[in-house]
């Protein structure tokens, strides 16, 4: 059984806070870079988002840890387009390619209440793919941990060369208006194979600097010693949508 399939159907754990040496611990951001906030979310996994002088104006970035370490990282734009990513296990580094046929765009979807997108993505291994797919404000609000998102519904398809699904999500996330950045929230994910697989990484503690846990790549919550025991799915299977991990 998968990590991520466990992590659901596994009891909610919540572990208690670290102390001692482990709770000190922190991570730094690339040189040039500053951590802006980080994020405790379900799935036993936390999230470092930081921003990069080097990087146009806008762009951000996110750097996802869960208990065996950083696995994943990626970076948006001021549309939330996914720019890079970087699947630190599998070593591969994905771009947005530059011929977009519906460029993914969070000024539409606050403007309008909904986005649709249609983009290839090209990968340094040469496996390419396309994604299509909408975002829809659902109207609803949520407050987690003192911050307040709006809930959005979603769907979207990856697809091979040749047209072959390669994965397909559906489900809820959450937008900050003012951060220009998306949460997941509870959904489904298709890998391939036509099962359904529940899934929810959403937030449960937003931290900035200053606050105690701040900058941590520890996740807290729903980690469980058996988990890494299983088999490790790539960072870009576990947590696909990249502009907030699903």
């Amino acid at each position: 059984m998968n990590r991520i399939l466990f992590a659901t159907l596994a009891a909610i754990l919540t572990v208690p806070a670290l102390t001692g040496a482990a709770a000190a611990r922190t991570w730094t951001a690339p040189e040039g870079c500053e951590t802006f906030m980080t994020v405790q979310a379900k799935g036993c996994r936390v999230s470092n988002y930081y921003i990069c002088t080097a990087d146009p104006a806008g762009d951000q970035w996110r750097a996802d840890f869960d208990q065996e370490g950083l696995f994943f990282r990626s970076r948006i734009n001021s549309e939330t387009e996914w720019v890079e990513s970087i699947s630190e296990g599998e070593g591969t580094v994905q771009w947005l390619a530059p011929d977009r046929a519906d460029p993914a765009s969070f000024s539409e979807l606050i403007s309008s209440g909904i986005d649709t997108f249609e983009f290839s993505l090209t990968r340094d291994n040469g496996f390419d793919t396309k994604v299509n797919g909408f975002d829809r404000l659902t109207g609803r609000t949520v407050t987690i941990d003192g911050v307040t998102l709006e809930e959005t519904e979603f769907e979207a398809a990856e697809t091979d060369a040749d047209g072959n699904q390669v994965r397909r999500s559906r489900g809820n996330e959450y937008i900050s208006r003012d951060m220009r950045l998306f949460f997941s929230g509870p959904g489904q994910t298709d890998l391939g194979d036509g099962q359904w697989l529940p899934i929810d990484g959403g937030p449960i503690d937003f931290i900035f600097p200053g606050e105690p846990g701040f900058a941590s790549p520890s996740p807290l919550y729903d980690c469980d010693p058996l988990v890494t025991e299983a088999p490790a799915l790539p960072g870009t299977e576990r947590l696909w949508r990249a502009r907030y991990g699903d």
